[in-house]
């Protein structure tokens, strides 16, 4: 499912990424949770991500799915530039073959302080 969903985006293909979301559903990106609860709005959602991503691991961690992605450019108005080729995670709830949460998640790297300059 996530990687049908990967590969729907990462194509172009705005309307078959947005079927892989049940309505409603939460998504988040460095945002406050909003949520989804009609197709214009998941199609919204994903045509806001910049990137296209495939899919290269995912683990289960309980009620969620913890999907690695590395980035890549798409079709669409989104322009992933210095984002191609790094990695991004995402939490997936998934529930009757259809997506219910999409959270993204932070990297431990993304969190560690800048290698130059002092640290205080």
């Amino acid at each position: 499912m996530i990687r049908d969903w990967a590969d729907d985006l990462r194509g172009g293909d705005l309307e078959a990424a947005t079927d892989h979301f049940q309505l409603p559903s939460l998504a988040q990106n460095g945002t406050a949770p909003i949520e989804l609860t009609t197709r214009d709005q998941v199609r919204a959602f994903n045509a806001s991500l910049p990137c296209g991503a495939e899919l290269t691991e995912a683990e289960d961690h309980g009620h969620f799915t913890i999907a690695t992605f590395e980035l890549t450019e798409r079709p669409g108005a989104g322009e992933c530039g210095t984002g191609v080729g790094e990695t991004a995670k995402t939490a997936f709830v998934i529930e009757e073959g259809l997506i219910t949460r999409w959270i993204r998640v932070v990297d431990e790297d993304e969190l560690a302080p800048p290698a130059e300059g002092p640290v205080v």
